[in-house]
């Protein structure tokens, strides 16, 4: 009998995996269908970036500041060894330009954002208040998936080059505090050395990172079940899928950056 039941589960869980990724794809199919279809909800859409953008900024500006003043105080050794410390500016500029600001601020964002979007959503499924806006003549996904999933996608892109420039700002304290540089040969000097295809990986990236917090947020919510206990678990899925996520979408656009460096 347990070897009947045995090959059972296992190919029952096959089956739930490649049935999810389907359900997934068929989601993110159906936003680009309904994103290009009036009515638009420019009201929904402002609201969700006030949510998104202006409520994340303090966090975004405290972590932003503290990165850069972090990596700068521990980059300083290792150049002083080779007499270097000149080169601080422009390391800690490309570090933030081409990583951490972006990958910093989606992260934050992923726990912020992703776990409020789910935890709404789902708790709207749970509670049936997405099945009385259909019944109303209001698409529910429309109105509450597309609006979300614009706003993370366009403020999570202003919050990234916000929180490299925040932190740039932390890096010059410190090396102002110990090499009394100046405002303007910090800046001049850090940005010499970014190019286009760093501005244009670091707003892919931030687009990427955004679509996809977005996305699951409300993927997860908008599939919640199991009551009360569900919205619960559609929030903390939310964060782990969307953090696993954005560390595959970097690895992925830091290899195609790469790549277009070298041609």
């Amino acid at each position: 009998m347990t070897k009947k039941v045995r090959p059972y589960i296992f190919s029952k869980g096959i089956d739930d995996i490649f049935k999810g990724v389907y359900d997934a794809f068929a989601f993110v199919a159906l936003f680009f269908k309904q994103v290009f279809k009036p009515p638009f909800n420019l009201r929904q859409v402002i609201d969700q970036c006030y949510e998104v953008g202006i409520k994340s900024l303090p966090l975004i500006t405290l972590t932003g500041f503290v990165t850069g003043l972090v990596f700068t105080k521990q980059s300083r050794p290792s150049l002083e060894v080779f007499g270097a410390t000149s080169w601080l500016p422009s390391l800690i500029s490309i570090a933030l330009v081409r990583a951490l600001g972006p990958l910093v601020t989606a992260l934050i964002c992923a726990g912020k954002v992703g776990s409020s979007i789910g935890a709404e959503l789902g708790s709207m499924k749970v509670t049936e208040q997405i099945d009385a806006m259909e019944v109303s003549a209001i698409n529910p996904f429309k109105y509450l998936v597309v609006t979300r999933v614009l706003a993370t996608t366009f403020m999570v892109s202003i919050l990234s080059f916000y929180c490299s420039l925040v932190g740039l700002l932390g890096a010059f304290v410190n090396v102002h505090a110990n090499d009394t540089t100046s405002f303007a040969n910090f800046f001049q000097s850090g940005f010499s050395d970014i190019n286009f295809i760093d501005i244009f990986s670091s707003v892919t990236k931030s687009l990427v990172f955004g679509f996809t917090i977005g996305i699951v947020g409300c993927y997860k919510g908008f599939n919640a079940t199991q009551g009360t206990r569900g919205v619960g678990k559609a929030a903390n899925q939310a964060v782990v899928t969307a953090m696993f996520l954005i560390f595959v979408e970097e690895i992925v656009i830091v290899q195609v950056s790469n790549w277009i460096r070298l041609y």
